[in-house]
């Protein structure tokens, strides 16, 4: 079966033409964990294509970007982009930031860390921000509708109904919901505000991925204590809208690449046709 994993990360080292400007590393990480290294693993474990979600280590600015890019065109055939912008300040600059990011063939959209507080290195957790519902966001809806590009929004629990608002108000922006909202202590599958998924799910235009399992589980391998998140999830929205991902490297003090992915196998809830749609076919339906 094929195996398109929806995200991963990867950098490059600290240099004076690409400067880190935050030390957002993964828990252990003090290097880089180049293109290279990521096509390696992903030859390791079976993976046919990933999708690099750019880190905030480079920060919004112009070069954000960049060394996800460079990642694309060393391994066209095996890569896909999700960038980092600033999203606000002049229309006509975001805009043009918009446009740069997705130009790219294989850039499939931008990221939103709802989740945490808009900094210019985003790393604070605040679970109940609203800055994504700032009427200054209009400009950025617009240009990504026309783009036809995507929204890839990391949200916690209590930011769920902020979603199901943003999909009602903008039925013509694809938003795909990262992690599965990560669950952790605060949220039941069976209870409010996790539950606000099954309102989303009324929206054809938002997709989630099933990603990041060994961080928010309390159990090991095969990560049981997720299994009712993501069996709901599969009530809610079908198989035809959830997509597979590993988070990796940053799963590394967590969990190893092969482990991050190789549950969808022990999962006996999930018939062969969810495993193909979560796997690769649901990454193709949204590709377009």
């Amino acid at each position: 079966m094929r195996l398109i994993d929806a995200h991963t990360h990867a950098w490059g080292a600290d240099t004076a033409e690409l400067p880190w400007r935050a030390d957002v590393l993964p828990p252990g990480w003090n290097g880089a964990y180049t293109h290279a290294d990521l096509i390696a693993d992903m030859d390791r474990v079976g993976v046919d294509q990933s999708v690099i979600v750019t880190t905030p280590l480079y920060g919004r600015g112009e070069r954000a970007n960049e060394y996800t890019m460079r990642s694309i065109e060393a391994h066209p055939d095996r890569l896909y982009g999700v960038g980092l912008v600033d999203f606000f300040g002049d229309e006509a600059a975001v805009r043009r930031r918009l446009r740069r990011v997705t130009g790219h063939p294989r850039m499939l959209g931008v990221r939103m860390h709802a989740a945490l507080a808009y900094e210019p290195i985003p790393t604070d957790l605040d679970r109940t921000g609203e800055w994504i519902l700032d009427d200054r966001l209009e400009p950025v809806w617009d240009e990504v509708a026309s783009l036809d590009a995507h929204v890839y929004v990391f949200p916690k629990g209590e930011q769920l109904s902020m979603i199901e608002r943003l999909a009602a108000d903008r039925p013509d922006v694809t938003f795909v919901v990262d992690h599965m909202a990560w669950p952790d202590e605060t949220t039941s599958p069976d209870e409010a505000p996790w539950t606000d998924f099954a309102d989303i799910a009324e929206h054809d235009n938002v997709w989630v991925k099933v990603s990041s399992l060994p961080r928010s589980a309390e159990s090991g391998w095969p990560y049981e204590d997720l299994h009712e998140y993501v069996r709901r999830l599969l009530e809610w929205f079908g198989a035809e809208r959830l997509l597979a991902g590993s988070d990796y490297p940053w799963m590394d003090d967590w969990a190893s690449y092969e482990d991050c992915l190789s549950w969808l196998e022990a999962a006996p809830f999930l018939s062969a046709r969810d495993r193909a749609f979560l796997s690769y076919r649901t990454f193709e339906r949204l590709r377009g």
